[in-house]
């Protein structure tokens, strides 16, 4: 008898429903078309920027092994989102299993938070190269560089993992989720229990993370302002500005459109199709871009790319 009142209370089925996208049938191959070519081009990108990367000892400088990281970011955020997403819009299916939801969640996680941790690094790096040139070599040695990636990964799986496993603890009573894809404050919809320590814990995570991430930021660029400005080499101080512009450019675009995701569940009046479309938006264009502006615009790389494809992927 307790266990039959149990069921009724707690809904325990494995199938989720997520938020229909509500595309016109005229729409759908565009929709289709749209997200396999930008998922086809992050994942082109991106693993030819890693293997261009691994393949040339010439690029193993530390700003690129800390860079690695961030095309190994964008490859797990962009499958984890865009399989699902292609699957939605091809066959009109909402349902999704629990445990894929999860999984889904955890990685789209794991993708933000280890692009902005990758993102922070990068600044400290660029910190040291300009504001301390002297020091550089002495400070960001081979076994420096290993620290702060472990720390990266380290850092972000442990953040990460706690704030699922307190998701876990919980029963579910509902199955029907607000978003066209699955995080850890759409599954927490879901619960019909007590929420608030994964609430004081998700404010807490997000506003450490966020003064830590920001605070590096603007620590670093203001000292690399002051730097490039007291420097009386034109080509130095353009090169400078021009390398932080393109970095903070990139960490500004991920932080607004993800804090504004964020933040637009714990506000009601905001229009959900706007929260939707900004939070699909973190998942497509900084994994796109990312390649682009650190692969392309970096000399260095950008001659090992060109090269690389037209002996590896082009020969003649």
């Amino acid at each position: 008898m307790t266990s039959i009142k149990m069921a009724d209370l707690y809904n325990t089925s494995s199938v989720l429903v997520l938020k229909s996208f509500n595309l016109s049938p005229e729409v759908v191959f565009p929709a289709f078309l749209f997200a396999t070519l930008s998922y086809m081009i992050i994942l082109f990108c991106n693993l030819i920027l890693i293997l261009t990367i691994v393949l040339n000892k010439s690029l193993h400088h530390p700003m690129n092994l800390i860079l690695l990281n961030l095309p190994i970011h964008d490859l797990i955020g962009a499958s984890a989102f865009f399989p699902q997403f292609i699957k939605e819009v091809l066959t009109d299916s909402r349902a999704i299993q629990h445990s894929l939801c999860v999984t889904q969640a955890f990685f789209i996680h794991i993708y933000a938070g280890g692009t902005v941790f990758t993102l922070t690094v990068m600044a400290y790096d660029r910190y040291i190269a300009i504001c301390c040139p002297l020091k550089y070599s002495t400070v960001m040695t081979n076994a420096h560089i290993m620290r702060l990636i472990s720390a990266i990964w380290g850092s972000n799986l442990f953040v990460i993992g706690l704030l699922f496993l307190l998701l876990l603890r919980l029963p579910r009573c509902r199955s029907v989720l607000s978003h066209p894809y699955c995080d850890n404050p759409s599954l927490l919809t879901l619960v019909c229990a007590d929420t608030t320590i994964n609430n004081i814990y998700g404010l807490v995570l997000v506003a450490v993370s966020q003064l830590i991430a920001n605070g590096t930021i603007l620590y670093t660029y203001l000292q690399i302002l002051v730097a490039c400005f007291r420097s009386r080499r034109t080509d130095t101080k353009s090169k400078a500005l021009q390398t932080c512009a393109t970095h903070l450019l990139v960490f500004l675009m991920l932080e607004c459109m993800g804090l504004f995701t964020i933040i637009s569940y714990r506000i009601k009046n905001i229009s959900p199709e706007l929260r939707r479309f900004l939070g699909m938006l973190t998942l497509i264009f900084p994994p796109a871009l990312n390649p682009i502006v650190y692969g392309l615009k970096t000399k260095e790389i950008r001659e090992k790319i060109l090269h690389f494809i037209k002996n590896k992927i082009l020969p003649a």
